[in-house]
């Protein structure tokens, strides 16, 4: 760990770091504070139900990754990266000014517009800081420098829901809603300022500005190489899998636990917990490797705890009553420790599944594609979400089932799904060679 954080001392890797931390905990203060404004007060202003209006904000937050991942790619291979991250940084300035307004004045559709263009800043963002890693790290960095990237990412997230739950509820709330994001994004710029010039290596590139042909490219590319093929999809299967269990768990803290506002924070806490730990002890159980080696112990974790999640929710001894329970209060009933441990460890199994992936995407990714291979991976991750919330609901709704058998339904897919992309990923490791990094 501590040759980990050693990384912290090389300008090129904390000025990026702190760009991107910032960058994720004000999109989660803001689509946070959005989401409990429309279910507390914009709904009932606006005669429109409260899913509706949730769904549609998770949509127009997710829709720029379909439209503007391969332009995004694009973008990101051609043109030089700090420069482009501090273009990125000024926008998302300019769009929590914009949120600020809507705030004031309590303009839900200025609210909406401003979301939408937090989810294209995000989307633009992504190809540039994945690519940018194995630009200035050496191949024995990548695995802890992903492994942090990971861990503060999960931090953030959960922090800044946090911190928009706390702010709603303060006086003049939507003064201190506009004030700290603008005040994060100006820290946001502030940290993608220090991120040190790095080289363009597709300056000939001649940008196609229809998302649709663009898309269609890079994707087809990439299914002329597996081994990034397969990585890829393997990484879209854990957003599908942690949006599955994440979407549910107020529910779950509502509906099985009888839980408080408090127990839904602390079940996201434990799980985005357990993703930073998991995601932290990548580089001790790699050596600094980039390697697949701990992918399976990855794919069993998912699907081990997914199972033994299903049986604890079956078990938990909650005396049937009108009473709401804090976290105190849950821990004396039978079953409901177990839970809590459990959600962790699904956690922590999904940190030690995600950063090899990643490592290797970046690691086995052509220099001059690098950006628009993780655009497609942004394209897939998004539809692989998309596909989640239509499983879920398929699930509840269509097929009656109830919560503990969508997480065991879950993890046996995880295993099916998880079994063959390692087997497949195995058998193409080594078609690709390994881009060695620099350092600046």
């Amino acid at each position: 760990m501590a040759s980990q954080l050693s990384l912290f001392k090389k300008p090129a890797f904390s000025s990026m770091f702190f760009t991107q931390l910032f960058g994720a905990f004000n999109d989660n203060i803001f689509k946070q504070a959005l989401i409990l404004l429309l279910t507390y007060s914009a709904a009932a202003k606006l005669g429109m139900s409260v899913s509706l209006l949730n769904n549609l904000a998770a949509m127009l937050f997710i829709l720029p990754y379909f439209l503007f991942s391969a332009l995004a790619g694009q973008l990101a291979d051609k043109y030089e990266k700090s420069w482009l991250t501090r273009q990125l940084k000024l926008l998302e300035i300019i769009i929590m000014i914009v949120a600020a307004i809507g705030f004031f004045y309590e303009i839900y559709w200025l609210l909406f517009v401003a979301l939408f263009f937090m989810g294209t800043q995000s989307t633009f963002f992504g190809p540039i800081k994945y690519a940018y890693l194995p630009e200035v790290m050496h191949k024995d960095e990548l695995v802890g420098a992903n492994g942090l990237f990971q861990s503060s990412t999960s931090l953030a997230i959960l922090a800044g829901m946090m911190l928009a739950g706390l702010l709603t509820q303060l006086y003049f709330a939507e003064y201190w809603l506009a004030a700290v994001t603008i005040i994060v994004a100006l820290f946001g710029y502030l940290a993608a300022s220090a991120i040190p010039k790095t080289q363009s290596h597709a300056n000939d590139l001649v940008i196609n500005h229809n998302i649709i042909s663009t898309s269609w490219d890079i994707i087809k590319h990439l299914y002329s190489l597996p081994l990034l093929f397969f990585i890829i999809m393997g990484n879209s299967w854990y957003w599908f899998y942690g949006a599955t269990f994440l979407t549910q768990t107020p529910e779950v803290s509502k509906t099985i636990l009888r839980g408080d506002e408090s127990v839904v924070i602390f079940l996201l806490t434990l799980f985005s917990v357990g993703i930073a730990i998991g995601s932290g002890v990548c580089k001790m159980f790699t050596k600094n490797q980039v390697s697949l080696k701990l992918l399976p112990f990855g794919i069993a974790g998912l699907t081990i705890f997914a199972v033994a999640l299903h049986y604890s929710l079956l078990h938990v001894q909650i005396p049937a009553s009108q009473i709401v329970y804090g976290i105190a209060e849950l821990m004396t009933f039978d079953g409901v420790s177990s839970v809590f441990i459990l959600l962790f460890l699904l956690g922590f199994a999904g940190g030690i599944y995600i950063v090899p992936l990643y490592t290797c995407m970046q690691a086995y990714s052509p220099i001059s594609h690098r950006s628009r291979i993780v655009g497609a991976n942004n394209i897939f991750n998004a539809l692989f979400m998309v596909g989640s919330a239509i499983f879920a609901i398929v699930i509840l709704t269509v097929l009656k089932m109830d919560l503990p058998q969508l997480f065991l339904i879950t993890g046996i897919l995880n295993l099916i799904l998880g079994v063959f992309f390692y087997h497949k990923l195995k058998q193409h490791e080594n078609s690709l060679p390994v881009n060695e990094g620099g350092d600046l």
